[in-house]
């Protein structure tokens, strides 16, 4: 999730949670991290939790689903291990920090033959492919920067590195360092705009209607990213394979 304003997540979640199998079969482990804090710092903090446990059965994810989760920035993700065995250490999201700011990466997608040189100070701790991934990444955006770029910047550098990993199998992320959302769709990501005049909208994993108006007000504009869409009655859309999008304020960034 990227918002304008810090948001709900309750909603999204409550249906999310429930294709770490119960709905669906990534039942390998979870996890989600939502930067939080204002004033000087907007979106600095980041609030992570990771379970090796299924998130539909999993008591932090029990825990969290009536949580008062307020963000501007969300990545939650359930597993299906395909590389690395079913352990803490392999669960996503992951954490990092580069330039004075946490970034936060989930993927969904297998990765053949790839083995990129390390030779910073990002190191993976399990053994995902995804992890070794996103280590890569920031190496390589700090090799490019010599300063703290914007997120125009960010965007045009992700753009140049992400064809090199994408080619090695597929490669849908979403990527956070609280001031943005990045979403890569190798094969399959959908996003959704929600802004005022908001409407009720129905779960597609679990039974329960809200009506999103009584949530938020004028000000508020979100936008959802997800492999499957999570609700039945909303204009979904869906991204074409190696497409990248920058969400900022809840809107995409590539669209001002």
């Amino acid at each position: 999730m990227n918002s304008r304003l810090p948001a709900s997540l309750h909603l999204s979640f409550t249906g999310f949670s429930q294709r770490g199998g119960a709905t669906g079969h990534h039942a390998d482990g979870w996890g989600i991290a939502f930067f939080e804090g204002e004033g000087a710092a907007p979106g600095k903090g980041v609030r992570y939790f990771v379970d090796q446990q299924g998130a539909a059965h999993s008591p932090i994810a029990k825990m969290l689903r009536s949580y008062p989760i307020k963000s501007h920035n969300v990545i939650a993700h359930v597993r299906k291990a395909t590389v690395g065995a079913v352990t803490l250490e392999n669960c996503h999201p992951f954490v990092r920090e580069l330039w004075g700011r946490y970034w936060v990466f989930a993927h969904n997608g297998d990765l053949k033959n790839y083995a990129p040189a390390l030779h910073g100070s990002f190191r993976p701790v399990g053994n995902t492919d995804s992890e070794l991934a996103f280590c890569w990444l920031l190496q390589e955006l700090a090799k490019s920067h010599a300063g703290v770029p914007s997120v125009a910047e960010l965007t045009r550098t992700l753009s140049e590195l992400v064809p090199k990993i994408a080619k090695h199998g597929t490669f849908n992320f979403l990527l956070s360092n609280g001031q943005a959302l990045w979403a890569h769709a190798s094969t399959q990501l959908h996003y959704v705009l929600r802004q005022h005049p908001f409407t009720e909208v129905h779960l597609k994993d679990d039974d329960v209607s809200v009506d999103l108006a009584s949530f938020n007000g004028p000000q508020d504009r979100l936008v959802i990213v997800v492999t499957e869409p999570l609700t039945s009655n909303e204009a979904w859309t869906a991204m074409a394979p190696g497409e990248l999008q920058v969400f900022v304020d809840g809107v995409s960034a590539l669209k001002r």
